[in-house]
């Protein structure tokens, strides 16, 4: 083979290997996306534990608005408190765990944000399944609970859900109780308990008519001295009627 020859197929080759190194990377690109939290040396029962979960993007076209994660068995929403994440952004409970959202990020930037946990629970791995959505209403579901490069196929074409794996509880560490709750208040007489009238149906007697019926410690009626003194009032008149008659006699 001619050098000029040789040359050209070298500059050739090269040129394929470039092209084809280029298509290989922008293959890959959308593979290694993924969602994953981390709590470096977490064990199980830890508590105020810091977990740093991260999300990347996967749209050319917009930008990431909200995570949604559902929290694995053993965390309640109450147990979350947020620390950080995107300028913006806030923490919501939901009913099966809770959202992270604000304004969207630009085009291709992943969402990171940290939560502190009340108290891991008493397990070897936990599982976030989280709900991805964009600004123009795409949403992707880290919700896979295999790995797709872990099942021998190796496609990676999957989003499997984040995952922390735990180390044994340390010795001594115990399950903390629920968090506290506010104490429940006394609540104020029903019109029915305040008249006498038990819940159950049954009447009790009112202190009311009792009051009205007593006049002092004794309990005494207030018609006894009343009664009293007209006696003593109409015998006294009577005795004063009699001694004048006996006097007009005389």
């Amino acid at each position: 083979m001619h050098r000029p020859t040789l040359a050209r197929s070298l500059r050739r080759t090269g040129a394929l290997t470039a092209v084809a190194f280029a298509v290989a990377v922008a293959v890959a690109g959308p593979a290694a996306a993924h969602a994953d939290v981390e709590a470096e040396g977490a064990r199980a029962l830890d508590q105020n534990v810091e977990l740093t979960f991260s999300a990347a993007s996967e749209s050319n076209s917009a930008g990431i608005a909200k995570l949604e994660v559902i929290l694995p068995k053993g965390i309640t929403p109450g147990d979350i408190t947020y620390k950080e994440g995107p300028e913006g952004w806030k923490l919501a409970p939901t009913s099966r765990g809770y959202t992270v959202a604000g304004p969207k990020l630009a085009v291709g930037e992943d969402a990171e944000y940290v939560v502190t946990v009340r108290q891991l629970p008493d397990a070897k791995e936990l599982v976030f399944k989280t709900l991805q959505s964009y600004g123009d209403g795409r949403v992707d579901r880290w919700i896979e609970l295999e790995d797709p490069a872990e099942d021998g196929h190796g496609h990676g074409e999957g989003h499997p859900a984040p995952r922390l794996e735990l180390k044994p509880a340390a010795p001594g560490a115990k399950l903390v109780g629920p968090s506290p709750t506010e104490e429940p208040t006394t609540a104020a007489p029903s019109p029915d308990t305040a008249s006498g009238e038990s819940t159950t149906g049954t009447s009790t007697p009112s202190a009311a008519p009792a009051a009205d019926s007593t006049d002092g410690d004794d309990g005494m009626s207030v018609a006894v001295p009343i009664g009293i003194g007209a006696a003593v009032l109409l015998l006294g008149g009577g005795a004063w009627w009699l001694r004048s008659r006996r006097n007009g006699a005389a």
